[in-house]
């Protein structure tokens, strides 16, 4: 079997971990950079990323997760947070990391910079939050590849209080609040789900070729 596809088929939302096993700091960098490397709109990345052990932190998380164990129980809990202010200052500090990252003036990307401004900074409010957490969701389905890909078990989540966690994490401050969470970590023994059949459509109802 193509080895993607089998690494994907080996990976499912895992409920129960092993709060015995760690991820060792290379493959947790490596898992880091692949997520930075998500593609994004623009390559604006509108989000940044949570990557919290503390336990302390993280118990009071959970209490903000509806008690669900993989909080705590997992190695990691990832949270991706949204930007709330897209402005001209962001655009220009983006733009000045392409200049510099390519050495190039500026002044060659104001076409680029016009394109932005005209588009992604005039949407109201609530359209840029939506639009910056679907770029949130890109991020969280790269992890969830790369992780399975590198054996890191992992499970995506959107049980959890979003005001409380901001409020936990301080989020407001930093313009930002949370779109989504992962746990990852490794799977309990324990965990039956590991050896449940995969449901998906049928590639025939899945798939339009057209």
């Amino acid at each position: 079997m193509n080895k993607l596809i089998d690494d994907l088929n080996w990976r499912y939302a895992t409920k129960s971990f092993d709060s015995s096993k760690s991820i060792d700091d290379e493959t947790l960098n490596t898992l880091k950079e692949a997520v930075r490397l998500t593609a994004s709109s623009y390559g604006l990345q509108p989000y940044e990323v949570f990557i919290i052990q503390d336990k302390d932190l993280r118990l009071k998380l959970k209490s903000a997760s509806f008690n669900q164990s993989q909080i705590t129980d997992s190695d990691y809990l990832v949270v991706f947070a949204v930007n709330t202010v897209i402005d001209e200052a962001y655009l220009d500090r983006y733009i000045k990391n392409i200049a510099e990252t390519r050495e190039i003036n500026v002044e060659d990307l104001s076409g680029m910079r016009d394109a932005i401004a005209g588009t992604v900074l005039q949407f109201p409010q609530d359209q840029k939050l939506n639009w910056a957490k679907k770029q949130a969701y890109i991020g969280l389905g790269n992890l969830l590849a790369s992780a399975a890909r590198l054996r890191i078990d992992a499970c995506p989540m959107e049980g959890f209080d979003n005001k409380q966690y901001d409020e936990i994490l301080n989020l407001e401050a930093k313009n930002l609040t949370s779109a989504v969470i992962a746990t990852i970590g490794y799977r309990s023994e324990d965990d039956s789900l590991q050896n449940a059949k995969k449901v998906r459509k049928s590639n025939e109802e899945f798939f339009n070729h057209l």
